[in-house]
């Protein structure tokens, strides 16, 4: 019998997977039509439950569509992790620290575009 935990996705991979499905799509989505777009055939009762996590969190927002609710992503990719790193740095006391060990383990491109959209100069 195969061990429960070796079947587990890592951490955030369904949530990624739903908001993918969303991003790619031309207009809000239902859990139905969101599982549909999914491999592995996730029940919609899962899907739901993603979909309200994610509109807990902020990440999708919802409307009604007949009995249940259609949902759309409130940020592209790059918002979102961007509001996450956000999120991680509100939680810190010490906030120079932790933008002092973030820069110091930057590559040097990434570090140069920093300090490039720090000065303005995004061209």
């Amino acid at each position: 019998m195969p061990d429960a935990h070796s079947e587990r996705r890592p951490a955030g991979e369904l949530e990624a997977s739903v908001l993918a499905a969303l991003w790619a799509a031309q207009g809000p989505m239902t859990p139905a039509e969101v599982q549909h777009t999914l491999p592995g055939g996730l029940a919609r009762t899962t899907v739901t439950t993603i979909l309200s996590r994610l509109h807990e969190k902020g990440a999708v927002a919802r409307t009604r569509a007949g009995r249940g609710f259609a949902y759309t992503p409130t940020e592209d990719s790059p918002g979102l992790t961007a509001r996450r790193m956000h999120t991680e740095l509100e939680k810190e006391e010490d906030r120079s620290t932790v933008l002092a060990r973030f820069v110091s383990q930057l590559s040097d491109h990434d570090e140069r575009l920093l300090r490039e959209l720090l000065d303005g100069d995004s061209s």
